[in-house]
């Protein structure tokens, strides 16, 4: 697959098809434009690498997904119309903020183990005590650098142990937003295709999304877990071409 330089190399993507892609995928945090290779086999289409992952640089500010949305502006542009948009984990939460910023230019959402709406956890999700009092301390410079980082490595999430320098404070930005704004002004269909057993953002959240929603489908996959982009491959393939005319399928 081409590999597509947008928006003078800020983005990159692979393009598969011969014709102007009418589906974009956008991947979940720490991941590529590789996991949707089975999925977009046979269709016009480009899968991005968002930029600070793959092949795409670093975003030259702490971004949140209205500005990964803005900065897919090019993307959008250069797609037929209107297009679909598949969005995996933070991708889905990209996907959405450009559907409320271009209505006119996407035609449906596939969702999928994106975290849309803010969750309330049992306890009220507050950082271990431990963790919040360093936290503290460090703030009034009355603990080092090193042993904040080691109470970051020891309480925070694998993305966020992953994560360092810029990106990491990117992560933080997009754990903390919520999109329930953004997902009333949306027009379009949305397939919201989830597992069952997804741990990492469960089907409530798929559920919750769906009632702030104008038209939303929700298709629930046994088994599939959060890794949907290949767990759940059929499932998302239909509900893909739900929303593209017959030309397209080939």
């Amino acid at each position: 697959m081409p590999l597509t330089a947008y928006a003078d190399g800020a983005v990159f993507g692979d393009a598969v098809g011969s014709r102007p892609a009418r589906v974009i995928a956008l991947h979940g945090w720490g991941r590529t434009r590789a996991d949707f290779a089975a999925l977009l086999e046979g269709l016009d289409a480009v899968a991005v690498d968002l930029p600070g992952f793959g092949a795409s640089p670093a975003p030259p500010a702490v971004w949140g997904a209205a500005d990964y949305a803005a900065a897919l502006d090019p993307v959008l542009a250069a797609a037929a119309r209107p297009a679909v948009l598949v969005g995996h984990s933070r991708g889905g939460c990209v996907a959405v903020e450009m559907a409320a910023r271009h209505p006119e230019a996407v035609g449906a959402l596939v969702l999928t183990g994106a975290p849309l709406v803010r969750r309330t956890p049992a306890g009220g999700g507050r950082a271990p005590a431990r963790y919040r009092l360093g936290r503290w301390l460090h703030r009034r410079h009355l603990l080092s650098d090193a042993r904040m980082e080691a109470l970051r490595q020891r309480h925070g999430s694998a993305d966020y142990r992953a994560a360092s320098g810029l990106m990491r404070d990117v992560l933080v930005r997009m754990v903390n937003e919520t999109h329930e704004d953004a997902l009333r002004q949306v027009r379009c269909a949305v397939e919201l295709v989830w597992g069952d057993d997804d741990a990492d953002v469960p089907l409530e959240v798929a559920q919750r999304a769906a009632e702030l929603l104008a038209d939303a489908r929700l298709t629930v996959v046994p088994g599939a877990g959060h890794d949907t982009v290949r767990t759940a491959v059929p499932a998302l393939r239909a509900a893909i071409e739900r929303h593209l005319p017959p030309d397209a399928l080939g």
